[in-house]
């Protein structure tokens, strides 16, 4: 296979910040849909304990869930502690289908959009937030596993 003439080839430099804008926007994609059901789940207290509580789920977790949705989304766009936070929201969305969505039609749909964002979540903690986010500038580093997970 050829590579195409000089002339049409992207400039490494520009290929690098591309990147580094589309891991941006890939960022900011995920976690806004955790902020805003974080945030949410603050608003609707005692509907989202109750609501819980229907699938056996103790509604004492409640605010671990609401730590971790709003939280780690605001951790996941501004690029902070990324990989660590993305292994969890990713274990989180694959739980959750598991408890909340085990019946078919629209709640199969809703399973596998879960189990989708699980992957793009996962896909950020193999490759990182790119140069745009805190863990490039502050070069964070956690002890042992949680630095294994930071590490570019």
């Amino acid at each position: 296979m050829q590579s195409p003439p000089d002339s049409l080839a992207i400039p490494a430099a520009t290929r690098a910040g591309l990147a580094d804008a589309l891991a941006l926007l890939g960022r900011l994609l995920l976690a806004y849909l955790f902020v805003v059901e974080g945030y949410g789940k603050i608003t609707a207290y005692a509907d989202v304990q109750a609501y819980m509580a229907q699938f056996g789920v103790s509604g004492s977790l409640l605010p671990l869930v609401i730590l971790l949705e709003l939280g780690g989304g605001i951790l996941i766009m501004l690029g902070f502690f990324t990989r660590a936070v993305a292994v969890a929201l990713g274990g989180f969305c694959i739980l959750t289908p598991l408890i909340f969505h085990a019946g078919s039609g629209d709640e199969a749909l809703q399973r596998w959009k879960d189990f989708a964002i699980a992957g793009g979540f996962l896909m950020l903690a193999a490759h990182g937030a790119g140069a745009w986010a805190l863990d490039s500038w502050a070069g964070v580093r956690l002890p042992g596993f949680g630095r294994q997970l930071t590490q570019r």
